[in-house]
């Protein structure tokens, strides 16, 4: 494993719920991320946020690592579990809900469902 397929096995191993973005959770730096980074941060979900611009390594080693070629990436328990499309049609369909609650991590229900309801 390369330097930074090794940083990333840490990382998801390390915490519950990831996401490899442009930016921080705090100040995304492109749309798609900032939309799954709002989706997280409204539903009140702890996550760890890896800012891929701050180390070219990390952001060409997420997309080997993962063998997807776009970022932000999503990981929960360690497993991809997708970018921004499939992160905002889980979010909407309530499946996002449903892997939260099978791994155990903790997220505002109410929030996910106003989610729905403003995009219903």
């Amino acid at each position: 494993m390369s330097d930074a397929a090794t940083q990333i096995k840490e990382t998801i191993t390390a915490h519950d719920v990831v996401l490899f973005m442009k930016g921080t959770k705090e100040m995304p730096q492109c749309g798609f991320s900032s939309r799954v980074a709002g989706v997280l941060n409204y539903m009140n979900v702890p996550y760890s946020d890896v800012n891929v611009l701050a180390d070219e390594g990390i952001r060409q080693g997420i997309k080997d690592f993962s063998d997807w070629p776009t970022i932000p990436q999503l990981y929960i328990k360690g497993e991809f579990v997708g970018g921004c499309d499939i992160i905002t049609e889980m979010t909407l369909s309530g499946e996002l809900d449903t892997l939260f609650e099978e791994n155990g991590v903790a997220f505002d229900k109410e929030a996910a469902d106003k989610i729905r309801e403003a995009n219903g």
